[in-house]
């Protein structure tokens, strides 16, 4: 049976999705992929404990797995900063997606961040370049990836690692260019105004799903995904399951252009309803 989808204002689902009890990609982790080696370090800087991955079995599969880590207690997030990469956890992401190529193994990622670490030494150290180099690889591997939203997706921190062949997205998680704070002081000079940001932004999950940006969203049950964790996990990891056996049957030759034509297929039925934002004139 079907679980109906909570209906809910967008900016109280930003709540959700920001509330430190979520579960966080570790959870995820020791609920569904076995015998998982965490793998560290950039090989170029230092560890980022904003990012974790490595190699693990789903399945019976091999995989590898990359995702956003946040903190539990104020000291913790200060040391994941609060689920922010610096250049050091990307170029990290970026060693294990080329390795994942190397060695034929899918790739699931747990996106949740507000962001990129927007600091001066993250800056210095090439934060742009290292996200960058992660789109770049990420859209062209031959080898199935999986993203699953469980918190927030914010802006180019979360596109690091989002690009993907099946979206999954938890019933409360959000996506957009930036959060709704930082979209009201720059359309309303007013940061304040972040709950009407958050409707007309079109970063829920029913929103994305209308948009073809998502493909699965998996329902929280009550006030989120914080009350329920054993559902949810085993309805991520049966929409993981489902999405990761269809993607096992394309040629590898194909997926990269087929998650191409994916992407370019982004808002498409939107358009069809509202023709005026495609910029074709009304009568």
């Amino acid at each position: 049976m079907m679980m109906k989808i909570t209906e809910r204002r967008p900016a109280d689902r930003v709540r959700i999705a920001r509330m430190e009890s979520r579960p966080t990609t570790k959870e995820y982790i020791e609920a569904m992929i076995e015998d998982f080696l965490p793998l560290g370090g950039d090989r170029a800087y230092s560890e980022d404990e904003a990012i974790i991955g490595g190699i693990g079995s789903f399945h019976g599969i091999p995989v590898t797995v990359i995702g956003h880590q946040k903190g539990r207690s104020l000291e913790e997030n200060l040391k994941r900063r609060f689920g922010m990469p610096n250049p050091d956890g990307y170029r990290k992401a970026l060693r294990l997606m080329k390795q994942a190529e190397k060695f034929h193994r899918p790739i699931i990622t747990f996106v949740d961040t507000p962001g990129a670490y927007p600091g001066k030494e993250a800056e210095e150290r090439g934060q742009g370049s290292a996200i960058a180099e992660c789109l770049k690889t990420l859209s062209r591997v031959s080898v199935p990836v999986i993203s699953v939203f469980i918190g927030e997706g914010g802006s180019g921190g979360a596109l690091a690692i989002g690009i993907c062949d099946r979206m999954i997205m938890l019933e409360n998680a959000i996506y957009s260019i930036l959060s709704p704070e930082g979209f009201a002081s720059i359309l309303w000079k007013d940061g304040t105004r972040w709950e009407e940001a958050s409707e007309v932004m079109r970063l829920t999950a029913p929103d994305l799903k209308k948009m073809n940006v998502c493909d699965v969203i998996v329902p929280e049950p009550g006030e989120g995904a914080h009350e329920q964790r054993p559902f949810v996990f085993a309805e991520v990891e049966k929409e993981v399951a489902q999405a990761l056996t269809e993607l096992q049957r394309i040629r590898r030759k194909d997926i990269a252009e087929l998650r191409y034509r994916r992407l370019r297929n982004v808002g498409r039925e939107l358009l069809r309803e509202n023709p005026w934002d495609s910029g074709e004139e009304q009568e």
